[in-house]
């Protein structure tokens, strides 16, 4: 069949002026001419057509776009695996700019302001708002969770440094007093759970007794929180959750 510069421009969604334009420049000149001198494009020159629509959309300028489909060797197989390779590499690079701006949607959510590189300087690859929809649908609407959002928008990139050495030091110690036999409910580990409890109170809201046993419970509770102290050491969930409540008990 063939097909009028009208029809063309219909059929592909691009402009008269833009076929007008790649005749000119020799990218897409049609088959053939009417007797009054019109275009008359026939269904190979469509399937080019498309092979620039393709390519165009992957954003190559129309000069490579020429050189690509005039290469002596080339076949429709060869167009289609590199549009195939072309548009996987697109799609990655989308997916990673999607979960970026995903990341930063929830960043924002907590208030965490630093660069991507102080990010990875602080938490390596863990997500600090990893579960930030889920606290805020838990706990948004209490003074606990509005303070540590304020809290937390002030943290600077050497007050997360000074967080995590903190929380690395504890940690160490309270793997230490676990592995060395001293009861849950000693004083020892007691110290450390109130240590553990006056960390919160210091950088993100006020960590009352009450609140703090709540906090051993969903340790022991959630798996996702248990997995965290299990993984720094086996058994520590229930020993820090057991020294918490010792602690709250014999304080408060």
């Amino acid at each position: 069949m063939a097909y009028t510069v009208g029809q063309v421009a219909k059929l592909a969604g691009v402009t008269v002026r833009a076929l007008h334009h790649y005749d000119e420049i020799g990218l897409l000149s049609p088959s053939g001419r009417t007797g009054a001198g019109y275009r008359r494009y026939e269904d190979a020159d469509l399937e080019r057509l498309q092979l620039i629509r393709y390519y165009r959309e992957l954003g190559f300028p129309l000069e490579e776009i020429a050189v690509i489909l005039d290469e002596p060797a080339s076949d429709p197989g060869a167009h289609l695996r590199r549009q195939h390779e072309l548009l996987t590499v697109r799609i990655k690079r989308l997916q990673e700019m999607v979960a970026a701006i995903e990341f930063a949607m929830e960043a924002s959510k907590l208030n965490i302001r630093l660069t991507p590189q102080e990010r990875f300087e602080v938490f390596g690859d863990f997500d600090p708002e990893a579960h930030a929809e889920e606290a805020e649908q838990r706990w948004g609407g209490s003074a606990a969770y509005q303070e540590s959002n304020r809290r937390v928008a002030g943290h600077t990139k050497e007050d997360w440094l000074r967080i995590k050495a903190e929380n690395e030091d504890w940690g160490r110690r309270i793997v230490a007093l676990m592995g060395s036999g001293a009861p849950a409910h000693g004083p020892a580990a007691m110290e450390l759970a109130e240590e553990h409890r006056q960390q919160i109170s210091r950088w993100f809201y006020e960590c009352s007794y009450e609140i703090h046993t709540g906090l051993a419970d969903m340790y022991v509770a959630d798996e996702r929180f248990t997995a965290h102290y299990e993984a720094m050491a086996p058994g520590l969930a229930g020993y820090l959750a057991e020294a918490i409540h010792a602690n709250a008990i014999t304080r408060a």
